[in-house]
């Protein structure tokens, strides 16, 4: 965030003084909630593991107990993970590859002949030679990462997410048109579909024996002729969406699919689903160890398995690469985060810690909307399951649906009497006036039915944007006016009512658009904005508008008319929630890195003020509080008003106009004088100097030599004339 700097100037004399170091406000990430969707591991070569998350690569050494983030990556979509022999770790992401070799300590880009950087998939052959799969097709690099060629020969499909490497050398891979096969290092394909039914191929795994498993959106297919011909085996696999695929030492086979973990102890031939303790059941990654722990990524974090995966434990401590969709404040000041795939998560202390609340969703973990009304309860739209109600701050939901025909919940408000909306994605809006216990579907009028966001004013107009724009309600619901009057953009994505009644919508590539006369028409309001895909908009007590896009979170304090990003300390950007707590700390919810907070109460820093000396009648002292170095810096960047007192206004007089400080000398001695910052939420801070103000001295001036002569005249001299007029 940029900031106003505070600059000394002195008409008097120029003093050099050493000053504190001039600091920003900060986002600060909190304690989790942890958790986050993970799409790969590897092991390190002193026995660390690597994920690969949505939210960057995290490494732990203690056997997944504990998890650290690492830095450097310019792109934290991670798909893929790596290890060559040489302990090189490569990691594929939405923006290409990335190698690094100490550990995880740093990364670099290694890019070069890639022209598609989404890496869906990686495999290193024993001689060294790394292969890429991409949308794009198969690269592959002779030279350690640092140079790609594409490999396509025969590829008759270029949507490759998954590489194996067989014993003899054969490369498969896996693609959206089946499964192909290379015996000449990549030069050349074949697509080798004979009995593959489904040609959608997620995951690709060869047995110590050369058996190949082939994971489909079809369930899983086995070869045992290199390929040649496949066979289903799906035989107790209840579900046949697979994503993963590993092996035992002791050639036990286990599958991640869209239902949980499955395990087959007799080479494919039957399945059992071995889900307990596993409460997140879509899978996408999963590794053995050498000791035999079993590791599985989820869209709800990792967990282990000690016992051949007939138990499981999640194990996401340090893991912060959770997708928060949304964020509520309770009555009682605690902070609820709504996960997309993790469920909601508590935090009673401001997010130092947070704790997971999911008993009763019922697997129904992908929440997008919360909401809380004044006697405590909090309200949970997920995706697919409908709305859950929390009494009490208790730790145990109730699902609420009776009446709810669409169960695809993306947004929630609560009117000033306690009815409670809810937006879906396809079915329009339903209201509850009990609390939830039941729901009527309200749609007259409202010709787009893929409600995104609800907003309701002090008067009790209730807003809803949606895919179509912005409609209105005047009759609590019962009938909606299309309101997009200079509403350019008409995916709306998030809306807010300031304290004085205008309106703000936030659009999917459009920006923000304002209204001042209750959404009879809007204007266009990007001044500053450079990121246009807003998800997320919060106002202050104050007027201050906060929104959340995929670029970070910007900030207005003119009611919209121009924006400055805040994103110091924000390490992801890609903000879909906000809110603002009593105190005035802002929450901040992000894709990939949890919930970061912007204290209100965090001291404002203050360079010290030197003592100065100046004379009576000599010119007065001004300091313009606007310019560098700072004296305050305001940790929410609000505006500030400045004060100064003098302890002795006999001995000099001090005075703030606007923000320039002036200090006028009155007598000879010693006054302290001192200068407060008050900001917008009337915190405050406070410096002070000593002013020492001292009489001119007597100036003597030398004369020449008079010669007299005896009898002479006598010579007098008028001390009280000037020598210039003798």
């Amino acid at each position: 965030m940029f900031r106003p700097m505070l600059k000394l100037i002195f008409s008097t004399l120029l003093l050099m003084c050493s000053s504190a170091a001039l600091t920003q406000d900060s986002w600060q990430q909190t304690s989790g909630p942890y958790g986050g969707e993970v799409k790969a591991f590897v092991f390190g070569a002193n026995g660390d593991i690597f994920a690969g998350t949505f939210g960057g690569i995290f490494r732990s050494s203690d056997n997944g107990n504990n998890w650290t983030q690492n830095t450097g990556l310019t792109n934290t979509a991670v798909r893929t993970l790596a290890i060559s022999s040489t302990s090189d770790v490569f990691a594929g992401t939405d923006g290409g590859l990335f190698r690094s070799s100490d550990n995880g300590a740093s990364w670099t880009q290694i890019n070069t002949g890639f022209t598609n950087t989404i890496v869906l998939a990686l495999v290193i052959s024993s001689t060294g030679d790394i292969f890429a799969g991409t949308f794009g097709g198969i690269f592959r690099s002779s030279d350690n990462g640092n140079n790609w060629t594409q490999i396509n020969t025969g590829l008759t499909n270029t949507a490759v997410r998954a590489l194996a490497i067989s014993s003899t050398s054969d490369v498969f891979a896996g693609t959206d048109g089946g499964i192909f096969r290379s015996s000449d290092n990549g030069a050349s394909w074949t697509q080798i579909n004979t009995g593959l039914t489904n040609t959608l191929v997620s995951a690709l795994v060869i047995s110590s024996t050369g058996d190949i498993f082939a994971g489909t959106q079809g369930g899983i297919f086995r070869s045992s002729d290199n390929g040649n011909n496949w066979t289903q085996i799906n035989t107790g696999l209840t579900n046949t969406a697979v994503r993963a695929l590993a092996i035992s030492s002791t050639s036990d086979v286990f599958a991640g699919t869209d239902g949980g973990i499955f395990r087959s102890s007799d080479n494919g031939a039957s399945w059992t689903q071995i889900n307990t303790g596993l409460t997140n059941t879509l899978v996408s990654a999963l590794v053995i160890s050498s000791t035999g722990d079993i590791f599985a990524g989820t869209d709800g974090g990792i967990f282990r398995s000690s016992d051949n995966g007939n138990n499981w434990t999640q194990i996401n401590t340090g893991l912060t690469s959770t997708f928060v969709f949304a964020l509520v404040i309770s009555s009682t000041g605690h902070v609820f985060a709504g996960i997309f795939g993790g469920g909601v998560f508590r935090s009673n202390d401001n997010g130092a810690s947070w704790t997971q609340i999911n008993n009763g969703l019922t697997n129904n973990t992908y929440v997008n909307a919360l909401a809380n009304d004044s006697p405590g309860d909090v309200f949970a739209g997920t995706n697919g399951g409908g709305i859950f109600r929390l009494s009490d701050n208790g730790n145990s939901w109730t699902q609420i649906n009776t009446g709810l025909t669409n169960t695809d919940v993306q947004a929630l408000a609560i009117s000033p009497t306690g009815d409670v909306f809810a937006g879906t994605n396809g079915g329009g809006i339903f209201r509850s006036s009990d609390n939830g216990n039941n729901w009527t579907q309200i749609n007259t009028g409202l010709t787009n039915t893929a409600v995104r966001a609800l907003a309701i004013s002090s008067t009790s107009d209730v807003f809803a944007g949606t895919d179509g724009g912005i409609f209105r309600s005047s009759d609590n619901g019962a009938s909606w006016t299309q309101i997009n009057t200079g509403l350019t953009n008409t995916a709306v994505r998030a809306l807010a009512i300031s304290p004085t009644g205008d309106v703000f919508a936030g659009t999917n590539g459009g920006g923000i658009f304002r209204s001042s006369d209750n959404g009879a028409s809007w204007t266009q309001i990007n001044t500053g904005l450079t990121s246009t895909f807003v998800f997320a908009l919060v106002i202050r007590s104050t007027g201050d508008v906060f929104a959340g896009t995929d670029g970070g979170i910007f900030r207005s304090s003119d009611n919209g008319a121009s924006w400055t990003q805040i994103n110091t300390g924000l390490t992801n950007t890609l903000v879909f929630a906000l809110v603002i707590s009593s105190t005035g700390d802002i929450f901040a919810g992000t894709v990939g890195g949890g919930v970061f907070r912007l204290p209100a109460n965090e001291p404002f820093p203050a360079n010290p003020l030197p003592d100065m000396t100046i004379l009576i009648a000599g010119p007065d002292l001004v300091r313009d509080l606007n310019e560098p170095p700072a004296v305050f810096t305001d940790p929410n960047g609000d505006s500030l008003a400045y004060s100064a007192t003098s302890s002795n206004e006999l001995v000099a007089a001090a005075l703030i106009s606007t923000s320039i400080l002036t200090v006028t000398p009155i007598s000879a001695g010693s006054a302290t004088i001192n200068v407060t910052a008050t900001n917008r939420q009337d915190l405050s801070a406070s410096t002070s100097f000593t002013i020492t103000v001292n009489t001119p001295p007597i100036v003597a001036i030398e004369f020449s030599n008079i010669n007299l002569t005896i009898g002479g005249p006598s010579f007098t001299l008028d001390l009280s004339v000037s020598p210039s007029s003798l």
